[in-house]
């Protein structure tokens, strides 16, 4: 089963989304599921380097508050998941190209899930820039990937403009938010969702499968 993830790393509801889908899996030990990350970015308009997350935040009073209060919310969501969100610690927001562009370095070794899993911690629960390449490259590590391959890769601008056009055949595919999840090309759900909800969607595919193996036989 081929699970495809649409995510950006400074999205919080693709942090728990993550987590609630690998829950949803332990439900389903016996299904083989193939997951494979796909770019989204939020903020492709942001330089390079991000920008201050004090000029990101709303000016206005009102705005401010409803904004802290969505951050409670998803500190409540998150600490279900085991996610300990620490929004006062991010000091820049991000503009994530180069972290989506890591994780098709890692996927050549098999690593993306694990180095997803580093991206969104280093940045919701550490605070640190996943924009700054040293920070990039301490993640790879942490994954068990190569520093030096992961920084000349990095610095080298590779697979900038395949993530940029993965990102734009989402957008006009329909992919409006994030996470996003395809499951083999035929069914969609969107938000992030209650392991629950998975459920029915992985049962269905699976009798598919089964019946499509006992067709052919």
């Amino acid at each position: 089963m081929l699970i495809e993830v649409f995510a950006d790393f400074s999205c919080p509801w693709c942090f728990i989304g993550r987590r609630r889908l690998a829950r949803a899996q332990t439900l389903r030990p016996h299904l083989p599921m193939e997951i494979v990350w796909q770019p989204f970015q939020l903020n492709p308009e942001l330089p390079a380097d991000g920008i201050d997350r004090r000029q990101y935040l709303p000016s206005k009073p009102g705005d401010l508050e409803r904004y802290h209060a969505m951050e409670r919310s998803l500190s409540e969501s998150g600490s279900k998941e085991g996610i300990r969100f620490a929004f006062d610690r991010i000091g820049r927001v991000p503009n994530t190209l180069a972290a989506h562009r890591l994780m098709r370095f890692a996927a050549r070794s098999g690593k993306e899930g694990a180095l997803a899993e580093r991206l969104f911690s280093a940045y919701f629960e550490r605070g640190e820039d996943i924009g700054a390449i040293g920070n990039l490259v301490l993640c790879a590590t942490q994954t068990g990937l190569p520093a030096r391959a992961a920084r000349d890769f990095l610095e080298s601008g590779a697979e900038a403009e395949a993530v940029a056009s993965s990102d734009e055949l989402a957008r006009q595919g329909g992919v409006a938010g994030v996470p996003y999840f395809i499951f083999d090309r035929r069914y969609a759900l969107a938000g992030a969702q209650e392991p629950a909800s998975f459920l029915p969607l992985f049962d269905a595919l699976a009798a598919g499968a089964e019946e499509l193996m006992l067709t052919s036989v």
